[in-house]
């Protein structure tokens, strides 16, 4: 149960709801929880900021010594760098337009690490020449993207042909079996396999794992502690948590991010609705969208897009009263919200944009634009 008493905002009533709120001593606290299961080195930490979206939470991460990251976009990317990321890898397929526009960002800052991935010779060429670095995307078994990691040959022969060759990306995100101990063998069985690719290559500068399940998976794997080349972890959803990440997590984690909501109406007996419907806590991970901190009587039931109703157990909460909402996937949650506020003593201390929201303009050139508005030609 989440307490209620660790959430609980006193001067709530000149905020608009729904709201998006984020608590920095709990962000800290779950930064230092990683950096401690990571044997207090900060460098093995490649968080990937598609969860915080925040440059204020960027600026956190780079606080406490941890100056590398994953983003997934061009907006993750230049707002990262701006907070003081000094190493920085795209950690998406670039195409066309998009992978000109990283181009353009490595051009200009030049003193910046910026790395993106391959999995095939055709984009390796396309880096040549860039200063660019360049891993090589390994599929583990999720069949998202990468080169299959049995596919040794092509891994090795794709290595050689990299001007700038820094590394595997191997994402396991797929590792989400409830129970922990067979989650650790699973994936020290592909880290064993792994370790049998990265012989194969031969000199390899860093290897980059586990996302937020296989976290703890990747900080036990020994021999990545002994290895010669740079190991990482890269999970990004543990600087906020959420429902489903801290049931995934070692103890010590707590959600630092949620969504405070009004109750707006009692449509029947035992159940009422507050203004938190899927276009703010996100509903990708299934029904019920979030806890309610401090009720475990209350079931949030399927939302629709600016609803939320909720089933109640016991007392009805009173129109005009506020619930906080733990969400149950916190990344997409954060992306819903233009702003946050910051929550410190029980009291809003401040707002803060989230600045990483949504991605930038559509087009590398505005004068090839029609004549809209917000893209017109010269």
């Amino acid at each position: 149960m989440f307490a209620l008493e660790d959430y609980r905002i006193d001067n709530l009533d000149n905020v608009l709801t729904p709201a998006l709120v984020i608590y920095p001593a709990l962000v800290d606290n779950n930064i230092r929880v990683t950096i401690d299961l990571l044997g207090g080195d900060p460098s093995r930490w490649r968080p990937h900021v598609k969860t915080v979206k925040l440059g204020w939470a960027m600026r956190r991460l780079v606080a406490h010594g941890v100056k590398q990251c994953k983003c997934s976009t061009t907006l993750e990317l230049t707002t990262a760098l701006d907070a003081g990321m000094e190493d920085a890898l795209l950690a998406y397929p670039l195409v066309g337009a998009n992978a000109r526009r990283l181009r353009e960002i490595a051009a200009a800052r030049p003193a910046s690490r910026i790395s993106v991935l391959v999995e095939n010779a055709d984009q390796a060429a396309s880096w040549h020449g860039t200063g660019v670095g360049v891993f090589i995307d390994v599929n583990p078994g999720m069949n998202r993207t990468g080169l299959e990691q049995n596919r040794v040959e092509a891994v090795v022969a794709l290595a050689k042909a990299l001007e700038n060759f820094c590394g595997l990306h191997y994402y396991d995100g797929h590792m989400h079996v409830a129970d922990f101990a067979a989650r650790e063998r699973a994936a020290h069985a592909g880290y064993d396999q792994l370790m049998r690719l990265v012989a194969a290559v031969g000199t390899v500068p860093e290897v980059i794992t586990s996302g937020t399940p296989a976290m703890a998976c990747g900080a036990s794997y020994a021999p990545f502690r002994t290895a010669a080349f740079k190991h990482r972890v890269s999970p990004g959803t543990v600087s906020f948590c959420d429902t489903t990440s801290v049931q995934e997590l070692p103890a010590g984690y707590k959600p630092a991010a949620l969504v405070v909501a009004s109750v707006v109406s009692h449509p029947m007996p035992g159940r009422f609705t507050c203004d938190a419907g899927h276009k703010s806590v996100s509903a990708d991970a299934g029904i019920p969208t979030c806890a309610i901190a401090g009720h475990a009587d209350l079931t949030p039931l399927k939302p629709s897009e600016e609803h939320l109703p909720v089933d109640c157990a016991g007392e009805v909460p009173a129109i005009g009263s506020h619930v906080y909402l733990i969400p149950r996937h916190v990344c997409p949650t954060v992306n819903n919200f233009d702003y946050a506020l910051l929550v410190e003593d029980h009291r809003v201390v401040s707002v803060e944009r989230v600045s990483a929201r949504g991605r930038e303009a559509p087009v590398l050139n505005p004068s090839d634009c029609l004549d809209l508005a917000g893209c017109r030609k010269p």
